[in-house]
């Protein structure tokens, strides 16, 4: 989440996040191949946060992303699970309570990346490797694409490409908790 945090996560552990009255966004995203020295100075093969264990900006990608803008539109919380920075952990985000509507993204994106798109740990996405605007929509416009679609033939409620609104974003009342889960 930025600003800030990052805590190392075992296999089944998890870390309650109480987001402040008046936060109105954030993402929560997974870091993977991550050494880091007794001052939290370090690295992350996936998701670096400049070298910190505790977040002060986004991470680098690949990272599949958990996106929240609470209590926005008509009191609702928008939701979404992100592949535009790339891949490198299955999610699941998903209401707790006070709304049925979860978020997968559990297909084998890494073992079935494409070559032009492999990273260490995890799939980038054309944007991190190729720098245009057919795949980085600077301009505006831009459309699905070929490597879009591959990230959403494998998670179809996922952000392929940064205008894939449609599909992909999703509500819930206001005020409801959500868990997100890593390598559902």
């Amino acid at each position: 989440m930025v600003p800030g945090g990052g805590r190392q996560l075992d296999r089944g552990q998890s870390w309650p996040i109480n987001v402040n009255p008046g936060t109105t966004g954030g993402r929560v995203r997974a870091r993977t191949g991550c050494s880091f020295d007794g001052n939290g100075n370090g690295h992350c093969q996936t998701g670096d946060c400049g070298g910190k264990l505790a977040c002060t900006a986004y991470g680098s990608p690949p990272n599949t992303l958990a996106e929240f803008a609470l209590n926005q539109f008509q009191n609702l919380d928008f939701i979404d699970i992100s592949l535009v920075d790339g891949f490198n952990v299955p999610m699941d985000f998903s209401p707790t309570s006070g709304c049925s509507r979860g978020i997968r993204c559990t297909a084998d994106i890494v073992g079935q990346c494409p070559n032009e798109l492999k990273a260490p740990g995890g799939c980038n996405n054309p944007c991190t490797v190729f720098k245009t605007n057919e795949y980085c929509c600077n301009s505006g416009s831009c459309g699905p694409t070929n490597y879009s679609r591959f990230f959403k033939e494998r998670c179809p409620d996922a952000y392929s490409y940064p205008k894939d609104d449609q599909t992909s974003t999703f509500t819930c009342p206001g005020g409801t908790n959500y868990k997100v889960t890593f390598c559902p």
